[in-house]
């Protein structure tokens, strides 16, 4: 017999407009649907006009441990399982990622629905550089916790995209502000597709300004990268002599400070030369 399949289904993130047409026919026809809130997914079978024919589960933080095994057991007995959340794509700061490592260690087939990404919308929109970019998901709640997760990409030069609790806005905007400065640009993207959308951009003292009065809503925090410090050419060449003082190649050592500073490789390689 052969096995069936888990499919990831992204589901609206606000409008249900943006369902993509196949969610609808996965939805009708799943042996098993796996959601994440059991009420959200029947407001968008309503909204879909879609009546399931499979079995509806609940499929969250608190219970997905106890529940994957059952649901592995059904895929590899040949059963379609969708797994859906309360918006976007599942395994994405969501339940699902145990779900999926499960089912590829059972050697069964994982697809997915594409679909609405308030990680992707945000991005778009933001204003900022999207060639490259990190998510970090939510950040830690507690103080000290935010403060280190913040220190160590203080340094990331890829845009940098946090999800955050409305009542935890204006806090998190502050350890950013201390973390990576006041005059780092950023973006608040709020209810994302909904009747009150918005997106505030401004650098990060501005933005921790505007959240003191309180926001509400799902909220996407786009975060610029730290911009490349580029040193003179003398305090380069500084630091090359020392490197190969200590036995580097000078060769080696200006194409390593080349890479780093975006500072010319000859130009490294013959001002360390006339330095000895």
């Amino acid at each position: 017999m052969s096995t069936g399949t888990l499919v990831l289904a992204a589901t609206p993130i606000g409008d249900p407009r943006d369902a993509a047409p196949r969610l609808a026919q996965e939805l009708a026809t799943a042996d098993v649907i796996a959601a994440e809130d059991t009420r959200r997914l029947r407001r968008l079978l309503s909204e879909l006009a879609v009546t399931p024919s499979g079995s509806v589960i609940s499929y969250h933080e608190h219970n997905e441990a106890s529940r994957t095994p059952d649901l592995v057991t059904r895929l590899v007995a040949g059963e379609r399982v969708v797994v859906v959340t309360d918006a976007g794509m599942p395994s994405v700061s969501d339940p699902g990622y145990r779900l999926v490592a499960a089912a590829i260690d059972a050697d069964v087939r994982v697809t997915c629905v594409p679909g609405p990404s308030a990680v992707l919308m945000a991005l778009a929109v933001s204003g900022l550089p999207v060639d490259r970019f990190s998510f970090d998901g939510f950040l830690p709640r507690k103080p000290g916790e935010r403060a280190r997760a913040l220190a160590e990409v203080a340094d990331e030069r890829r845009t940098l995209v946090f999800f955050e609790a409305p009542h935890r806005l204006a806090e998190t905007l502050t350890a950013m502000r201390d973390a990576f400065g006041a005059e780092r640009r950023a973006a608040v993207c709020r209810e994302l597709t909904k009747t009150y959308e918005e997106v505030r951009r401004g650098t990060l003292d501005e933005l921790v300004a505007w959240a003191q009065e309180g926001v509400k809503g799902e909220i996407t925090v786009v975060v610029a990268g730290a911009e490349r410090a580029v040193p003179s050419l003398e305090d380069a060449v500084a630091g090359i002599r020392a490197r190969v003082d200590a036995g580097e190649r000078l060769k080696d050592v200006a194409a390593d400070v080349a890479s780093a500073t975006g500072l010319s490789k000859k130009a490294l390689y013959d001002a360390s030369l006339a330095a000895r």
